[in-house]
Protein backbone atom coordinates (compact mmCIF):
# COMPACT_ATOMS: atom_id res chain seq x y z
CA UNK A 1 0.00 0.00 0.00
CA UNK A 2 2.59 2.48 0.30
CA UNK A 3 4.42 1.65 -2.48
CA UNK A 4 1.02 2.24 -4.33
CA UNK A 5 0.96 5.84 -2.69
CA UNK A 6 4.18 6.37 -2.95
CA UNK A 7 3.61 6.20 -6.95
CA UNK A 8 0.50 8.07 -7.12
CA UNK A 9 2.63 11.11 -5.08
CA UNK A 10 5.25 11.16 -7.77
CA UNK A 11 2.56 10.68 -10.68
CA UNK A 12 0.89 13.22 -9.35
CA UNK A 13 4.10 15.94 -8.31
CA UNK A 14 4.81 15.77 -12.34
CA UNK A 15 1.22 16.58 -13.71
CA UNK A 16 1.69 19.20 -16.30
CA UNK A 17 -0.87 21.38 -14.63
CA UNK A 18 1.14 21.10 -11.47
CA UNK A 19 4.23 22.42 -13.61
CA UNK A 20 2.80 24.87 -15.58
CA UNK A 21 1.89 26.45 -12.19
CA UNK A 22 4.84 26.91 -11.21
CA UNK A 23 6.02 28.62 -14.45
CA UNK A 24 3.61 30.94 -14.50
CA UNK A 25 4.21 31.78 -10.74
CA UNK A 26 8.10 32.35 -12.10
CA UNK A 27 6.95 34.41 -14.90
CA UNK A 28 5.27 36.59 -12.61
CA UNK A 29 8.06 36.85 -10.08
CA UNK A 30 10.00 37.57 -13.32
CA UNK A 31 7.55 40.60 -13.56
CA UNK A 32 9.42 42.27 -10.46
CA UNK A 33 12.95 42.00 -10.50
CA UNK A 34 13.68 41.16 -14.60
CA UNK A 35 13.69 45.30 -16.15
CA UNK A 36 10.68 46.15 -18.24
CA UNK A 37 11.93 47.61 -22.01
CA UNK A 38 10.64 47.26 -25.16
CA UNK A 39 11.30 47.84 -29.16
CA UNK A 40 9.32 50.07 -31.31
CA UNK A 41 7.30 48.07 -34.07
CA UNK A 42 7.32 49.02 -37.56
CA UNK A 43 5.42 47.73 -40.22
CA UNK A 44 6.97 45.48 -42.84
CA UNK A 45 5.24 46.31 -45.95
CA UNK A 46 6.70 43.34 -48.15
CA UNK A 47 5.07 40.81 -44.99
CA UNK A 48 2.48 43.69 -44.07
CA UNK A 49 2.97 43.11 -40.07
CA UNK A 50 4.70 44.88 -37.41
CA UNK A 51 8.62 43.38 -36.97
CA UNK A 52 10.87 44.84 -34.30
CA UNK A 53 13.57 48.25 -34.73
CA UNK A 54 16.69 46.70 -33.52
CA UNK A 55 17.83 50.46 -32.95
CA UNK A 56 14.67 51.36 -30.99
CA UNK A 57 15.58 48.87 -27.49
CA UNK A 58 14.74 51.25 -24.62
CA UNK A 59 13.61 50.41 -20.65
CA UNK A 60 10.38 51.52 -19.55
CA UNK A 61 8.85 51.76 -15.88
CA UNK A 62 8.47 48.52 -14.47
CA UNK A 63 5.31 47.16 -14.92
CA UNK A 64 5.49 44.26 -12.94
CA UNK A 65 1.74 42.16 -13.08
CA UNK A 66 -0.60 42.02 -10.14
CA UNK A 67 -1.18 39.41 -7.88
CA UNK A 68 -4.57 39.15 -9.04
CA UNK A 69 -3.85 39.10 -12.31
CA UNK A 70 -1.65 36.07 -12.18
CA UNK A 71 -5.17 34.07 -11.23
CA UNK A 72 -6.45 35.84 -14.14
CA UNK A 73 -4.15 34.81 -16.81
CA UNK A 74 -5.65 31.07 -16.98
CA UNK A 75 -8.58 32.35 -18.27
CA UNK A 76 -6.64 34.90 -20.38
CA UNK A 77 -4.26 32.13 -21.50
CA UNK A 78 -7.53 29.90 -22.24
CA UNK A 79 -9.45 32.91 -24.26
CA UNK A 80 -6.16 33.14 -26.19
CA UNK A 81 -5.49 29.88 -26.96
CA UNK A 82 -9.37 29.56 -28.06
CA UNK A 83 -8.57 28.51 -31.97
CA UNK A 84 -6.66 25.75 -31.08
CA UNK A 85 -9.04 24.62 -27.85
CA UNK A 86 -11.71 24.60 -30.07
CA UNK A 87 -10.01 22.61 -32.69
CA UNK A 88 -9.42 20.25 -30.30
CA UNK A 89 -12.45 19.68 -28.81
CA UNK A 90 -14.29 18.77 -32.51
CA UNK A 91 -10.91 16.52 -32.98
CA UNK A 92 -11.81 14.50 -29.72
CA UNK A 93 -15.60 14.58 -30.48
CA UNK A 94 -14.78 13.18 -33.71
CA UNK A 95 -12.37 10.42 -32.77
CA UNK A 96 -15.02 9.59 -30.19
CA UNK A 97 -17.92 9.00 -33.24
CA UNK A 98 -16.08 6.93 -35.26
CA UNK A 99 -15.06 4.76 -32.10
CA UNK A 100 -18.33 4.51 -31.47
CA UNK A 101 -19.20 2.79 -34.98
CA UNK A 102 -16.52 -0.09 -33.98
CA UNK A 103 -14.82 1.45 -36.92
CA UNK A 104 -11.39 2.10 -35.10
CA UNK A 105 -11.31 -0.87 -33.28
CA UNK A 106 -11.67 -3.02 -36.34
CA UNK A 107 -9.57 -1.17 -38.57
CA UNK A 108 -6.62 -1.11 -35.82
CA UNK A 109 -7.39 -5.33 -35.13
CA UNK A 110 -7.20 -5.97 -38.88
CA UNK A 111 -4.14 -3.23 -39.18
CA UNK A 112 -1.88 -4.92 -36.48
CA UNK A 113 -2.37 -8.09 -37.37
CA UNK A 114 -1.75 -7.85 -41.09
CA UNK A 115 1.87 -6.43 -39.70
CA UNK A 116 2.74 -8.95 -37.06
CA UNK A 117 6.27 -9.29 -37.71
CA UNK A 118 7.02 -6.29 -38.86
CA UNK A 119 5.78 -3.59 -37.04
CA UNK A 120 8.64 -0.97 -36.65
CA UNK A 121 8.07 -0.16 -40.26
CA UNK A 122 5.12 1.49 -39.40
CA UNK A 123 7.54 3.93 -37.73
CA UNK A 124 10.10 5.17 -40.55
CA UNK A 125 6.96 5.36 -43.10
CA UNK A 126 4.61 8.12 -40.63
CA UNK A 127 7.77 9.88 -39.18
CA UNK A 128 8.75 10.74 -42.98
CA UNK A 129 5.47 11.48 -43.42
CA UNK A 130 5.08 13.89 -40.84
CA UNK A 131 8.50 15.40 -41.11
CA UNK A 132 7.98 16.21 -44.87
CA UNK A 133 4.56 17.91 -44.08
CA UNK A 134 6.27 20.01 -41.61
CA UNK A 135 9.11 21.00 -43.61
CA UNK A 136 6.79 21.82 -47.15
CA UNK A 137 4.04 23.18 -44.90
CA UNK A 138 4.35 23.98 -41.86
CA UNK A 139 1.97 21.68 -40.02
CA UNK A 140 2.86 21.43 -36.44
CA UNK A 141 -0.23 21.89 -34.25
CA UNK A 142 -2.22 20.03 -36.77
CA UNK A 143 -0.74 16.73 -35.47
CA UNK A 144 -2.60 16.57 -32.85
CA UNK A 145 -5.24 15.43 -34.56
CA UNK A 146 -3.63 12.49 -35.18
CA UNK A 147 -1.98 11.91 -31.81
CA UNK A 148 -5.42 9.89 -30.54
CA UNK A 149 -5.17 7.21 -33.18
CA UNK A 150 -1.41 6.65 -33.62
CA UNK A 151 -1.30 6.06 -29.95
CA UNK A 152 -3.88 3.43 -30.96
CA UNK A 153 -1.96 2.19 -33.38
CA UNK A 154 1.38 1.80 -31.24
CA UNK A 155 -0.34 0.37 -27.97
CA UNK A 156 -1.68 -1.85 -30.16
CA UNK A 157 1.26 -3.25 -31.96
CA UNK A 158 2.89 -3.81 -28.82
CA UNK A 159 5.25 -0.19 -28.56
CA UNK A 160 3.86 2.20 -25.79
CA UNK A 161 2.12 5.56 -25.88
CA UNK A 162 5.03 7.42 -25.43
CA UNK A 163 6.49 5.81 -28.49
CA UNK A 164 3.62 7.07 -30.07
CA UNK A 165 4.05 11.28 -28.97
CA UNK A 166 7.18 9.97 -30.31
CA UNK A 167 6.63 9.12 -33.54
CA UNK A 168 4.61 12.46 -33.96
CA UNK A 169 6.47 14.87 -32.07
CA UNK A 170 9.88 13.78 -32.99
CA UNK A 171 9.22 13.57 -36.82
CA UNK A 172 7.55 17.20 -36.35
CA UNK A 173 11.20 19.09 -35.47
CA UNK A 174 13.25 17.00 -38.12
CA UNK A 175 10.58 19.01 -40.95
CA UNK A 176 10.98 22.19 -39.16
CA UNK A 177 14.23 22.25 -39.15
CA UNK A 178 15.35 20.98 -42.13
CA UNK A 179 12.22 23.24 -43.32
CA UNK A 180 12.20 23.94 -47.41
CA UNK A 181 8.63 25.77 -47.70
CA UNK A 182 7.41 26.25 -44.15
CA UNK A 183 6.05 29.20 -44.89
CA UNK A 184 5.61 30.31 -40.98
CA UNK A 185 9.36 30.28 -39.88
CA UNK A 186 11.91 29.90 -43.38
CA UNK A 187 9.24 32.24 -45.17
CA UNK A 188 9.12 34.85 -42.56
CA UNK A 189 12.91 34.97 -41.19
CA UNK A 190 13.61 35.50 -44.96
CA UNK A 191 11.17 38.21 -45.63
CA UNK A 192 12.27 39.72 -42.65
CA UNK A 193 16.10 39.25 -43.59
CA UNK A 194 15.44 40.37 -47.25
CA UNK A 195 16.28 37.10 -48.62
CA UNK A 196 15.25 35.39 -51.65
CA UNK A 197 12.03 33.76 -50.60
CA UNK A 198 12.81 29.81 -49.43
CA UNK A 199 16.38 30.27 -50.96
CA UNK A 200 19.06 27.95 -50.00
CA UNK A 201 17.22 24.93 -50.16
CA UNK A 202 20.21 22.55 -50.74
CA UNK A 203 21.93 22.92 -47.47
CA UNK A 204 18.36 22.61 -45.70
CA UNK A 205 17.55 19.35 -47.67
CA UNK A 206 20.47 17.70 -46.53
CA UNK A 207 19.39 19.08 -43.00
CA UNK A 208 16.38 17.48 -43.63
CA UNK A 209 18.09 14.19 -44.62
CA UNK A 210 20.60 13.90 -41.50
CA UNK A 211 17.52 14.68 -38.87
CA UNK A 212 15.78 12.06 -39.95
CA UNK A 213 19.00 9.56 -39.97
CA UNK A 214 19.82 10.38 -36.25
CA UNK A 215 15.59 10.76 -35.56
CA UNK A 216 14.04 7.41 -36.61
CA UNK A 217 16.34 4.94 -35.32
CA UNK A 218 16.84 6.45 -31.86
CA UNK A 219 12.50 6.25 -31.79
CA UNK A 220 12.47 2.57 -33.18
CA UNK A 221 15.29 1.40 -30.77
CA UNK A 222 13.08 2.12 -28.12
CA UNK A 223 9.84 1.17 -29.76
CA UNK A 224 11.67 -2.41 -29.88
CA UNK A 225 12.80 -2.67 -26.83
CA UNK A 226 9.40 -2.04 -25.27
CA UNK A 227 7.96 -4.60 -27.85
CA UNK A 228 10.95 -7.55 -27.14
CA UNK A 229 9.98 -6.38 -22.52
CA UNK A 230 6.95 -4.23 -21.86
CA UNK A 231 8.48 -4.01 -18.30
CA UNK A 232 11.17 -1.67 -19.98
CA UNK A 233 8.72 0.65 -20.67
CA UNK A 234 8.78 4.10 -18.92
CA UNK A 235 5.41 5.04 -19.34
CA UNK A 236 3.92 1.14 -18.78
CA UNK A 237 1.94 2.41 -15.39
CA UNK A 238 0.14 4.78 -17.32
CA UNK A 239 -0.49 2.64 -20.09
CA UNK A 240 -1.89 -0.30 -17.73
CA UNK A 241 -3.85 2.67 -16.21
CA UNK A 242 -5.41 4.48 -18.97
CA UNK A 243 -4.59 2.65 -22.49
CA UNK A 244 -4.40 -1.07 -21.65
CA UNK A 245 -8.43 -0.97 -23.61
CA UNK A 246 -6.23 0.17 -26.81
CA UNK A 247 -4.74 -3.66 -26.77
CA UNK A 248 -7.08 -5.29 -29.01
CA UNK A 249 -7.47 -9.18 -27.89
CA UNK A 250 -8.79 -10.37 -31.11
CA UNK A 251 -9.76 -9.49 -34.62
CA UNK A 252 -13.46 -8.42 -35.40
CA UNK A 253 -14.61 -8.12 -39.14
CA UNK A 254 -14.95 -5.35 -40.72
CA UNK A 255 -17.94 -4.64 -42.57
CA UNK A 256 -19.42 -2.61 -45.10
CA UNK A 257 -20.00 0.55 -42.36
CA UNK A 258 -16.72 -0.19 -40.66
CA UNK A 259 -15.04 0.41 -44.42
CA UNK A 260 -17.28 3.32 -45.45
CA UNK A 261 -16.49 4.96 -42.14
CA UNK A 262 -12.39 4.22 -42.71
CA UNK A 263 -12.52 5.20 -46.15
CA UNK A 264 -14.44 8.76 -45.07
CA UNK A 265 -11.75 9.33 -42.39
CA UNK A 266 -8.57 9.02 -45.45
CA UNK A 267 -10.49 10.97 -46.97
CA UNK A 268 -10.75 13.27 -45.38
CA UNK A 269 -7.17 13.50 -43.92
CA UNK A 270 -6.08 13.53 -47.77
CA UNK A 271 -8.06 16.88 -48.68
CA UNK A 272 -6.38 18.31 -45.11
CA UNK A 273 -3.36 17.66 -46.38
CA UNK A 274 -4.44 19.26 -50.41
CA UNK A 275 -6.18 22.05 -48.63
CA UNK A 276 -2.86 22.79 -46.38
CA UNK A 277 -0.62 22.49 -49.42
CA UNK A 278 -3.18 23.91 -51.94
CA UNK A 279 -5.39 26.30 -50.24
CA UNK A 280 -4.22 27.66 -47.39
CA UNK A 281 -6.40 25.93 -44.40
CA UNK A 282 -5.90 26.14 -41.07
CA UNK A 283 -7.79 25.53 -37.88
CA UNK A 284 -11.34 27.09 -38.88
CA UNK A 285 -11.01 24.82 -42.00
CA UNK A 286 -9.68 21.67 -40.92
CA UNK A 287 -11.85 21.72 -37.94
CA UNK A 288 -15.14 22.09 -40.56
CA UNK A 289 -13.67 19.25 -42.22
CA UNK A 290 -13.56 17.26 -39.36
CA UNK A 291 -16.66 17.87 -37.68
CA UNK A 292 -18.44 16.98 -40.80
CA UNK A 293 -16.13 13.56 -40.96
CA UNK A 294 -18.19 12.92 -37.66
CA UNK A 295 -21.20 13.48 -38.48
CA UNK A 296 -20.96 11.82 -41.50
CA UNK A 297 -19.18 8.64 -40.22
CA UNK A 298 -21.67 8.65 -37.49
CA UNK A 299 -24.68 8.20 -39.89
CA UNK A 300 -22.52 5.74 -42.01
CA UNK A 301 -21.96 4.06 -38.95
CA UNK A 302 -25.33 3.13 -37.92
CA UNK A 303 -25.77 5.62 -35.06
CA UNK A 304 -29.17 7.49 -33.87
CA UNK A 305 -28.93 11.46 -33.84
CA UNK A 306 -28.56 10.74 -30.14
CA UNK A 307 -25.65 8.44 -29.87
CA UNK A 308 -23.64 10.69 -32.26
CA UNK A 309 -24.43 13.99 -29.81
CA UNK A 310 -22.82 11.22 -26.61
CA UNK A 311 -20.00 10.17 -28.69
CA UNK A 312 -19.19 13.65 -29.33
CA UNK A 313 -19.67 14.74 -25.87
CA UNK A 314 -17.30 12.16 -24.37
CA UNK A 315 -14.67 13.14 -26.89
CA UNK A 316 -14.92 16.42 -25.69
CA UNK A 317 -14.79 15.42 -22.27
CA UNK A 318 -11.46 13.76 -23.09
CA UNK A 319 -9.45 16.96 -24.34
CA UNK A 320 -10.58 18.83 -21.16
CA UNK A 321 -7.06 18.23 -19.90
CA UNK A 322 -5.58 19.06 -22.55
CA UNK A 323 -7.26 22.16 -23.50
CA UNK A 324 -6.69 23.56 -19.75
CA UNK A 325 -2.92 22.86 -20.03
CA UNK A 326 -2.96 24.76 -23.09
CA UNK A 327 -4.77 27.69 -21.24
CA UNK A 328 -2.07 27.77 -18.45
CA UNK A 329 0.96 27.70 -21.47
CA UNK A 330 -0.74 31.00 -23.34
CA UNK A 331 -1.26 32.51 -19.51
CA UNK A 332 2.61 32.10 -18.69
CA UNK A 333 3.48 33.97 -22.06
CA UNK A 334 1.11 36.99 -21.27
CA UNK A 335 2.82 37.13 -17.93
CA UNK A 336 5.42 38.24 -19.68
CA UNK A 337 4.12 39.97 -22.36
CA UNK A 338 1.99 42.40 -20.18
CA UNK A 339 5.11 43.01 -17.67
CA UNK A 340 6.80 43.93 -20.54
CA UNK A 341 9.98 41.89 -20.28
CA UNK A 342 10.59 40.09 -23.51
CA UNK A 343 11.79 42.54 -25.10
CA UNK A 344 14.29 43.27 -22.72
CA UNK A 345 15.12 39.00 -22.15
CA UNK A 346 15.70 39.30 -26.23
CA UNK A 347 17.72 42.34 -25.69
CA UNK A 348 20.31 40.88 -23.44
CA UNK A 349 20.59 37.51 -25.36
CA UNK A 350 21.34 39.67 -28.23
CA UNK A 351 24.00 41.77 -26.87
CA UNK A 352 25.77 38.30 -25.77
CA UNK A 353 26.90 37.56 -29.03
CA UNK A 354 28.85 40.65 -29.94
CA UNK A 355 32.21 40.57 -29.96
CA UNK A 356 32.43 37.03 -30.34
CA UNK A 357 34.49 34.92 -33.62
CA UNK A 358 31.82 34.17 -36.33
CA UNK A 359 31.46 30.98 -35.75
CA UNK A 360 30.85 30.93 -31.99
CA UNK A 361 29.03 33.32 -32.78
CA UNK A 362 26.87 31.34 -35.47
CA UNK A 363 26.34 28.56 -32.96
CA UNK A 364 25.85 31.05 -30.24
CA UNK A 365 22.15 32.35 -32.56
CA UNK A 366 21.19 28.97 -32.71
CA UNK A 367 21.88 29.10 -28.71
CA UNK A 368 19.69 32.34 -27.94
CA UNK A 369 16.96 31.36 -30.22
CA UNK A 370 16.66 28.43 -28.68
CA UNK A 371 16.59 29.57 -25.45
CA UNK A 372 13.78 33.21 -26.70
CA UNK A 373 12.04 29.70 -27.98
CA UNK A 374 11.13 28.57 -24.28
CA UNK A 375 9.20 32.28 -24.57
CA UNK A 376 7.49 32.66 -27.76
CA UNK A 377 6.99 29.22 -28.86
CA UNK A 378 5.31 30.68 -32.20
CA UNK A 379 7.73 30.27 -34.73
CA UNK A 380 5.95 33.38 -37.13
CA UNK A 381 6.03 35.53 -33.74
CA UNK A 382 9.64 34.52 -33.09
CA UNK A 383 10.80 35.40 -36.35
CA UNK A 384 8.95 38.92 -36.08
CA UNK A 385 11.09 39.87 -32.64
CA UNK A 386 14.52 38.26 -33.37
CA UNK A 387 14.89 38.57 -36.85
CA UNK A 388 15.20 42.02 -36.88
CA UNK A 389 17.81 42.02 -34.42
CA UNK A 390 19.75 39.00 -35.88
CA UNK A 391 19.94 40.12 -39.35
CA UNK A 392 22.05 43.03 -38.89
CA UNK A 393 23.74 41.71 -36.46
CA UNK A 394 24.51 38.85 -38.46
CA UNK A 395 26.31 41.58 -40.79
CA UNK A 396 28.15 43.48 -37.70
CA UNK A 397 29.95 39.50 -36.82
CA UNK A 398 30.40 38.58 -40.57
CA UNK A 399 28.12 35.82 -40.84
CA UNK A 400 25.46 35.86 -43.68
CA UNK A 401 22.43 36.42 -43.19
CA UNK A 402 21.08 33.06 -44.03
CA UNK A 403 22.93 31.67 -41.54
CA UNK A 404 20.59 33.54 -39.24
CA UNK A 405 17.83 32.41 -40.59
CA UNK A 406 19.24 28.80 -40.10
CA UNK A 407 20.14 29.51 -36.62
CA UNK A 408 16.19 31.04 -36.41
CA UNK A 409 14.91 27.95 -37.83
CA UNK A 410 16.80 24.92 -36.13
CA UNK A 411 16.43 27.05 -32.57
CA UNK A 412 12.64 26.86 -32.98
CA UNK A 413 12.18 23.37 -34.01
CA UNK A 414 13.92 21.79 -31.36
CA UNK A 415 12.91 23.60 -28.22
CA UNK A 416 8.72 23.33 -29.73
CA UNK A 417 9.07 19.74 -28.64
CA UNK A 418 11.45 20.04 -25.35
CA UNK A 419 10.12 23.23 -23.09
CA UNK A 420 7.25 22.86 -21.12
CA UNK A 421 5.48 26.14 -22.64
CA UNK A 422 4.87 24.34 -25.91
CA UNK A 423 1.27 23.67 -25.64
CA UNK A 424 0.69 21.17 -28.26
CA UNK A 425 3.26 18.39 -27.00
CA UNK A 426 2.13 19.14 -23.38
CA UNK A 427 -1.34 18.51 -24.83
CA UNK A 428 -0.36 15.20 -26.43
CA UNK A 429 1.42 13.93 -23.27
CA UNK A 430 -1.96 14.37 -21.53
CA UNK A 431 -4.00 12.55 -24.33
CA UNK A 432 -1.61 9.44 -23.10
CA UNK A 433 -1.88 10.65 -19.76
CA UNK A 434 1.87 10.33 -19.49
CA UNK A 435 3.96 13.03 -17.49
CA UNK A 436 5.78 15.57 -19.43
CA UNK A 437 8.46 14.81 -17.31
CA UNK A 438 8.85 11.40 -18.46
CA UNK A 439 9.07 12.74 -21.84
CA UNK A 440 11.45 15.14 -21.32
CA UNK A 441 13.90 12.51 -19.62
CA UNK A 442 13.51 10.50 -22.54
CA UNK A 443 14.36 13.36 -25.05
CA UNK A 444 17.02 14.20 -23.32
CA UNK A 445 19.60 12.35 -25.20
CA UNK A 446 17.68 12.73 -28.65
CA UNK A 447 17.50 16.57 -28.11
CA UNK A 448 21.17 16.63 -27.30
CA UNK A 449 21.99 14.78 -30.62
CA UNK A 450 19.80 17.42 -32.43
CA UNK A 451 21.69 20.20 -31.02
CA UNK A 452 25.05 18.44 -32.01
CA UNK A 453 23.88 18.29 -35.92
CA UNK A 454 22.87 21.87 -35.37
CA UNK A 455 26.26 23.15 -34.18
CA UNK A 456 27.49 21.10 -37.04
CA UNK A 457 25.42 22.55 -39.46
CA UNK A 458 26.18 26.30 -37.81
CA UNK A 459 30.22 25.64 -38.78
CA UNK A 460 29.21 24.17 -42.64
CA UNK A 461 27.34 27.77 -43.30
CA UNK A 462 30.11 29.56 -41.37
CA UNK A 463 32.60 27.84 -43.71
CA UNK A 464 30.85 28.21 -46.93
CA UNK A 465 29.11 31.60 -46.74
CA UNK A 466 25.59 29.96 -46.45
CA UNK A 467 23.60 32.79 -48.82
CA UNK A 468 23.22 34.40 -51.00
CA UNK A 469 24.17 36.93 -48.84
Amino acid sequence: MAEEKKSGFRLHALNPMVLLGIIMFLAFLASYIVPAGEYSRVLNPVLNKEVVDPATFHYIQQQPVSPFYLFQSLTLGLQNAAEIISFLFIIGGMFAIMDATGAINAGLSNVVEKMKGRELLMIPVVMVLFSLLSAFAGCFEEFLAFTPLVIGVSVAMGFDSLTAIAIVFCAAPVGYAGAMTNPFTVGVAQGICGLPMFSGMGLRAVLFVVMNIVTIPYVMWYANKVRKNPELSTVREEDLLYNSHLKLQETPVITLRHKLVLVLFVATIATVVLGVLKFDFYINEMAGLFLLCGILAGIIGGLSSGEIADAFLAGCSNMLFANLVIGMCNGAVLIMQNAHIMDTVIHYMASMLNGLPPTLSACGMFIVQDLFNVLVPSGSGKAAITMPLFAPLADLIGVTRQTAVLAFQMGDAFTNVFAPTSGEVVAACAMAHISFGKWFRWLAPLFAIWCVVAMVFMVIAVQIHYGPF
